[in-house]
Protein backbone atom coordinates (compact mmCIF):
# COMPACT_ATOMS: atom_id res chain seq x y z
CA UNK A 1 0.00 0.00 0.00
CA UNK A 2 2.85 2.39 0.90
CA UNK A 3 4.55 1.63 -2.42
CA UNK A 4 1.33 2.52 -4.23
CA UNK A 5 1.11 5.85 -2.38
CA UNK A 6 4.79 6.56 -3.00
CA UNK A 7 4.22 5.93 -6.68
CA UNK A 8 1.76 8.84 -6.88
CA UNK A 9 3.70 11.14 -4.56
CA UNK A 10 7.10 10.69 -6.19
CA UNK A 11 8.61 13.44 -8.34
CA UNK A 12 10.74 11.08 -10.40
CA UNK A 13 9.81 11.47 -14.12
CA UNK A 14 9.50 7.71 -14.60
CA UNK A 15 7.17 7.34 -11.64
CA UNK A 16 5.15 10.36 -12.73
CA UNK A 17 4.66 8.87 -16.19
CA UNK A 18 3.57 5.59 -14.63
CA UNK A 19 1.18 7.43 -12.34
CA UNK A 20 -0.37 9.24 -15.30
CA UNK A 21 -0.88 5.93 -17.07
CA UNK A 22 -2.55 4.41 -14.03
CA UNK A 23 -4.83 7.40 -13.59
CA UNK A 24 -5.72 7.34 -17.27
CA UNK A 25 -6.44 3.62 -17.11
CA UNK A 26 -8.64 4.01 -14.03
CA UNK A 27 -10.50 6.90 -15.65
CA UNK A 28 -11.16 4.91 -18.82
CA UNK A 29 -12.39 1.92 -16.81
CA UNK A 30 -14.74 4.08 -14.76
CA UNK A 31 -16.19 5.76 -17.86
CA UNK A 32 -16.19 2.63 -20.04
CA UNK A 33 -19.90 1.78 -19.56
CA UNK A 34 -20.97 5.32 -20.45
CA UNK A 35 -18.62 5.39 -23.44
CA UNK A 36 -19.93 2.08 -24.77
CA UNK A 37 -23.59 3.01 -24.26
CA UNK A 38 -23.64 6.63 -25.45
CA UNK A 39 -20.72 6.98 -27.87
CA UNK A 40 -20.98 3.78 -29.91
CA UNK A 41 -23.57 1.79 -31.82
CA UNK A 42 -24.56 -0.18 -28.70
CA UNK A 43 -27.70 1.80 -27.82
CA UNK A 44 -29.32 1.40 -31.25
CA UNK A 45 -28.50 -2.30 -31.44
CA UNK A 46 -29.78 -3.27 -28.00
CA UNK A 47 -32.98 -1.21 -28.43
CA UNK A 48 -33.76 -2.81 -31.80
CA UNK A 49 -33.13 -6.29 -30.41
CA UNK A 50 -35.40 -5.51 -27.45
CA UNK A 51 -38.12 -4.29 -29.81
CA UNK A 52 -37.81 -7.54 -31.74
CA UNK A 53 -38.31 -9.64 -28.64
CA UNK A 54 -41.29 -7.52 -27.57
CA UNK A 55 -42.87 -7.77 -31.03
CA UNK A 56 -42.53 -11.54 -30.94
CA UNK A 57 -44.15 -11.57 -27.47
CA UNK A 58 -41.80 -14.34 -26.36
CA UNK A 59 -41.46 -12.81 -22.87
CA UNK A 60 -37.81 -13.36 -21.77
CA UNK A 61 -36.68 -15.35 -24.78
CA UNK A 62 -33.96 -14.60 -25.80
CA UNK A 63 -32.79 -13.65 -22.29
CA UNK A 64 -31.40 -10.21 -21.51
CA UNK A 65 -27.89 -11.62 -21.19
CA UNK A 66 -28.04 -12.97 -24.72
CA UNK A 67 -29.35 -9.72 -26.19
CA UNK A 68 -26.72 -7.64 -24.40
CA UNK A 69 -23.98 -10.08 -25.41
CA UNK A 70 -25.01 -9.93 -29.06
CA UNK A 71 -25.24 -6.13 -28.88
CA UNK A 72 -21.76 -5.88 -27.35
CA UNK A 73 -20.08 -8.07 -29.97
CA UNK A 74 -21.90 -6.33 -32.83
CA UNK A 75 -20.76 -3.02 -31.32
CA UNK A 76 -17.13 -4.18 -31.22
CA UNK A 77 -17.44 -5.37 -34.81
CA UNK A 78 -18.91 -2.07 -36.04
CA UNK A 79 -16.58 0.10 -33.97
CA UNK A 80 -13.41 -1.90 -34.74
CA UNK A 81 -12.04 0.59 -37.34
CA UNK A 82 -12.68 3.51 -34.98
CA UNK A 83 -11.10 1.75 -32.01
CA UNK A 84 -8.08 0.79 -34.10
CA UNK A 85 -7.61 4.40 -35.15
CA UNK A 86 -7.85 5.54 -31.52
CA UNK A 87 -5.23 2.96 -30.55
CA UNK A 88 -2.85 3.91 -33.35
CA UNK A 89 -3.22 7.67 -33.07
CA UNK A 90 -3.57 8.11 -29.31
CA UNK A 91 -2.93 5.18 -27.00
CA UNK A 92 0.18 3.68 -28.59
CA UNK A 93 2.02 7.04 -28.98
CA UNK A 94 1.03 7.99 -25.42
CA UNK A 95 2.36 4.78 -23.92
CA UNK A 96 5.54 5.18 -25.97
CA UNK A 97 5.83 8.71 -24.55
CA UNK A 98 5.75 10.23 -28.03
CA UNK A 99 2.86 12.59 -27.30
CA UNK A 100 1.41 14.29 -24.25
CA UNK A 101 -1.81 13.41 -22.47
CA UNK A 102 -3.61 16.40 -23.99
CA UNK A 103 -2.50 15.42 -27.48
CA UNK A 104 -3.62 11.86 -26.85
CA UNK A 105 -7.08 13.06 -25.82
CA UNK A 106 -7.34 15.19 -28.96
CA UNK A 107 -6.19 12.34 -31.20
CA UNK A 108 -8.56 9.88 -29.53
CA UNK A 109 -11.59 12.16 -29.61
CA UNK A 110 -11.38 12.93 -33.34
CA UNK A 111 -12.22 9.37 -34.61
CA UNK A 112 -15.06 9.15 -32.09
CA UNK A 113 -16.36 12.56 -33.16
CA UNK A 114 -16.25 11.53 -36.82
CA UNK A 115 -18.24 8.37 -36.09
CA UNK A 116 -20.86 10.15 -33.98
CA UNK A 117 -21.18 13.11 -36.35
CA UNK A 118 -21.82 10.74 -39.25
CA UNK A 119 -24.89 9.33 -37.48
CA UNK A 120 -26.16 12.49 -35.78
CA UNK A 121 -29.01 14.49 -37.24
CA UNK A 122 -28.22 18.14 -37.82
CA UNK A 123 -31.48 19.08 -36.07
CA UNK A 124 -30.39 17.35 -32.87
CA UNK A 125 -26.90 18.81 -33.01
CA UNK A 126 -28.28 22.31 -33.63
CA UNK A 127 -30.51 21.94 -30.57
CA UNK A 128 -27.58 21.53 -28.19
CA UNK A 129 -25.37 24.05 -29.99
CA UNK A 130 -28.07 26.73 -29.78
CA UNK A 131 -28.88 25.91 -26.17
CA UNK A 132 -25.23 26.19 -25.11
CA UNK A 133 -24.81 29.44 -27.04
CA UNK A 134 -21.90 28.19 -29.14
CA UNK A 135 -21.02 29.55 -32.53
CA UNK A 136 -21.72 27.34 -35.51
CA UNK A 137 -18.75 24.94 -35.79
CA UNK A 138 -16.87 24.88 -39.07
CA UNK A 139 -15.36 21.42 -38.64
CA UNK A 140 -16.05 18.31 -36.59
CA UNK A 141 -13.05 19.15 -34.41
CA UNK A 142 -14.79 22.35 -33.29
CA UNK A 143 -17.77 20.45 -31.82
CA UNK A 144 -17.33 19.85 -28.07
CA UNK A 145 -17.88 16.34 -26.78
CA UNK A 146 -20.41 17.68 -24.27
CA UNK A 147 -22.54 18.83 -27.21
CA UNK A 148 -22.00 15.99 -29.67
CA UNK A 149 -22.60 13.06 -27.29
CA UNK A 150 -26.20 13.97 -26.24
CA UNK A 151 -27.06 14.92 -29.84
CA UNK A 152 -25.77 11.55 -31.03
CA UNK A 153 -27.68 9.77 -28.25
CA UNK A 154 -31.10 11.20 -29.11
CA UNK A 155 -30.44 10.64 -32.83
CA UNK A 156 -29.72 7.00 -32.10
CA UNK A 157 -32.89 6.73 -30.02
CA UNK A 158 -35.02 8.03 -32.88
CA UNK A 159 -33.38 5.72 -35.41
CA UNK A 160 -33.78 2.72 -33.09
CA UNK A 161 -37.47 3.48 -32.50
CA UNK A 162 -38.05 3.86 -36.24
CA UNK A 163 -36.52 0.45 -36.85
CA UNK A 164 -38.52 -0.96 -33.94
CA UNK A 165 -41.76 0.34 -35.43
CA UNK A 166 -41.01 -1.31 -38.77
CA UNK A 167 -40.35 -4.59 -36.94
CA UNK A 168 -43.62 -4.32 -35.03
CA UNK A 169 -45.88 -3.81 -38.08
CA UNK A 170 -45.96 -7.37 -39.54
CA UNK A 171 -46.43 -8.95 -36.10
CA UNK A 172 -49.19 -6.49 -35.30
CA UNK A 173 -50.97 -7.50 -38.50
CA UNK A 174 -50.80 -11.15 -37.42
CA UNK A 175 -52.24 -10.29 -33.99
CA UNK A 176 -55.11 -8.34 -35.56
CA UNK A 177 -55.86 -11.13 -38.05
CA UNK A 178 -55.91 -13.79 -35.35
CA UNK A 179 -58.09 -11.63 -33.09
CA UNK A 180 -60.58 -11.06 -35.93
CA UNK A 181 -60.78 -14.77 -36.70
CA UNK A 182 -61.35 -15.66 -33.05
CA UNK A 183 -64.08 -13.04 -32.70
CA UNK A 184 -65.83 -14.27 -35.84
CA UNK A 185 -65.76 -17.80 -34.43
CA UNK A 186 -67.15 -16.62 -31.10
CA UNK A 187 -64.03 -17.69 -29.20
CA UNK A 188 -63.69 -14.45 -27.26
CA UNK A 189 -62.41 -16.08 -24.08
CA UNK A 190 -59.34 -17.52 -25.81
CA UNK A 191 -56.35 -15.10 -25.63
CA UNK A 192 -55.32 -14.18 -29.19
CA UNK A 193 -51.65 -14.14 -28.12
CA UNK A 194 -51.69 -17.89 -27.51
CA UNK A 195 -52.78 -18.49 -31.11
CA UNK A 196 -50.73 -15.78 -32.82
CA UNK A 197 -47.43 -16.56 -31.08
CA UNK A 198 -46.65 -19.74 -33.10
CA UNK A 199 -47.50 -17.93 -36.34
CA UNK A 200 -45.24 -15.00 -35.46
CA UNK A 201 -42.35 -17.30 -34.60
CA UNK A 202 -42.94 -19.27 -37.81
CA UNK A 203 -42.95 -16.07 -39.87
CA UNK A 204 -39.77 -14.88 -38.16
CA UNK A 205 -38.04 -18.17 -38.90
CA UNK A 206 -39.19 -18.32 -42.53
CA UNK A 207 -37.89 -14.84 -43.36
CA UNK A 208 -34.67 -15.47 -41.38
CA UNK A 209 -35.46 -12.58 -39.08
CA UNK A 210 -32.23 -12.42 -37.09
CA UNK A 211 -30.21 -12.25 -40.29
CA UNK A 212 -32.37 -9.45 -41.70
CA UNK A 213 -32.24 -7.42 -38.47
CA UNK A 214 -28.47 -7.82 -38.18
CA UNK A 215 -28.07 -6.89 -41.85
CA UNK A 216 -30.16 -3.75 -41.36
CA UNK A 217 -28.14 -2.74 -38.30
CA UNK A 218 -24.82 -3.24 -40.09
CA UNK A 219 -25.97 -1.36 -43.17
CA UNK A 220 -27.17 1.48 -40.97
CA UNK A 221 -23.61 2.02 -39.75
CA UNK A 222 -21.83 1.36 -43.04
Amino acid sequence: MNEFVDLFSSTDPTNVATSVRLLLLLTVFSLAPSIVILMTSFARIVIVLSFTRTALATQQMPPNQVLIGIALFLTFFIMAPTFQEVNQEALTPLFNEEITLDEAYTNASLPMKEFMAQHTRQKDLALFINYSGLERPETIEDIPMTTLVPAFAISELKTAFQMGFMIFVPFLVIDMAVASVLMSMGMMMLPPVMISLPFKILLFILVDGWYLITQSLLQGFS
